[in-house]
């Protein structure tokens, strides 16, 4: 039950190097989440993203892995999401998990995510191609 990272970040994220840092012999399984910037959103062109967080999101991401670690069976997690602009294909939400088996860690995996993108006070401007933007998730 480790969380080996936890982070809000405006620095690239890679999952290769989230998938290294919960690797523990012990554990059979590693699962992980790369959530891109696409190219499109509800029929739009999309050409980049910009995430602003608030500045609970820090602890509140922290939080969230600690009860991800806590689940049945997992080893360790790590989660970190991006802020600022970020390009198509940009990495916004990475996250992996280890557990002994793949069910444990496909699990805790999909609640991560889950709970990240519904706990995280990070919110989202879409800027179209058209030169229109959009902020979603916001208060």
């Amino acid at each position: 039950m480790t969380v080996a990272q936890a982070v809000v970040t405006d620095h690239p994220l890679d999952v290769r190097e989230y998938e290294a840092l919960v690797r523990r012999p012990e554990a059979g399984a590693v699962v992980s989440f790369a959530g891109v910037v696409r190219n499109h959103d509800h029929g739009r062109d999309v050409t980049s993203l910009e995430y602003v967080a608030h500045p609970s999101a820090h602890d509140i991401v922290v939080q969230v892995a600690k009860a991800a670690s806590e689940r049945n069976g997992v080893v360790a997690v790590a989660v970190g999401h991006r802020v600022g602009t970020l390009s198509l294909g940009d990495a916004a939400l990475v996250c992996a998990v280890a557990a002994p088996h793949r069910a444990e860690a496909f699990a805790a995996c999909a609640w991560l995510v889950d709970e990240v993108k519904r706990q995280l006070p990070i919110w989202k401007r879409q800027v179209f191609s058209d030169g229109t933007d959009e902020w979603v998730n916001c208060p």
